[in-house]
Parts: C-alpha cells; sequence; structure tokens
C-alpha cells in the first residue's frame, strides 16, 4: 500500500487496518515456522505496511487530528 493511499484513509480505518496486517504478520510467522512459505519476503512487507500505518497515526495523534 502506498504512502499516499493511507494518508487518505480515516483513523478508524487506518487501526482497523492495523489490526488486519497484525492478524496476517502472524500468520505468516505461524506458517513459515510449521511448514514454511512461498514468499518469505511478504514478511518484510506486512512489517513495512505496520510501521507505515503507524506513522501515520502517530503524526495525526500528535496534530490532534481523529
Amino acid at each position: 500500500m502506498k504512502n499516499s493511499k493511507i494518508k487518505e484513509m480515516s483513523s478508524p480505518d487506518l487501526e482497523k487496518e492495523l489490526v488486519e496486517l497484525k492478524s496476517e504478520l502472524f500468520k505468516l510467522r505461524f506458517s513459515l515456522a510449521t511448514n514454511g512459505l512461498d514468499n518469505p519476503m511478504r514478511i518484510k512487507e506486512v512489517k513495512k505496511e505496520i510501521a507505515r500505518v503507524k506513522t501515520v497515526l502517530r503524526e495525526r495523534e500528535l496534530k490532534g487530528v481523529k
């Protein structure tokens, strides 16, 4: 997901997206430990997306925008 698309989303939508990304990361890590992944680089991508979402949420928190 691009930064511009993340910044267009509302804060509740971002929080929902963050929960979904964390769930996906858990599933990826679990499948890596049990039977292997087709694309292990997806873990890195999901972690970066989580960081992007958290950054935008924190910026909004500091500005006082909800």
